[in-house]
């Protein structure tokens, strides 16, 4: 418990100092998956899921961009809570490929949280002639890409220092 209270406060930290923000319905690049994905690789899917869903509701109390409840839930607390099911990865014998595999997968996961969020509440930001679908997968990609090459490269250059940062 205080591993996983750890670092969701990690998280929020590393939220708070983003690397980029400019996206007017929400959306930054920030260090704040690395020990989401951290904990999930190091004590599996449950505790990373938990963790994320801490991450997120603390996450949901610092400038939200609420428009409905159930935007809300699915943007903060659910979307992060994906990201800890990386830990499914825990299994292989490869930190490596655990690593990359798991990080596609929790943030590829987040991103069908927000996408489907875009689509469903969203769509009257979408430029006209413009589906839906493409300007949320657009939008919600455009930082997500982004955070996700810069947490891959991360924890890889943590995996490379201490290979022990990934078990528990």
């Amino acid at each position: 418990m205080s591993e996983i209270a750890i670092m969701a406060a990690l998280a929020f930290i590393l939220d708070l100092m983003t690397l980029l923000r400019f996206w007017p319905q929400g959306g930054n690049v920030s260090l704040a998956m690395v020990p989401l994905l951290l904990i999930a690789f190091r004590s599996g899917w449950k505790v990373g899921v938990v963790t994320g869903f801490i991450f997120g509701l603390l996450n949901m109390t610092v400038n939200p961009y609420i428009v409905n409840w159930l935007q809300g839930i699915l943007d903060y607390p659910v979307a992060f809570a994906v990201v800890g099911l990386a830990g499914i990865f825990k299994v292989l014998n490869q930190q490596v490929v655990m690593i990359i595999a798991g990080t596609v997968l929790g943030i590829g996961l987040r991103l069908l949280c927000h996408f489907t969020a875009g689509i469903v509440w969203f769509g009257e930001f979408a430029p006209e002639g413009t589906p839906v679908a493409i300007y949320s997968l657009t939008y919600n990609a455009s930082y997500l890409v982004f955070s996700f090459i810069v947490c891959l490269i991360v924890l890889l250059l943590l995996h490379g220092g201490s290979k022990r940062l990934f078990h528990p």
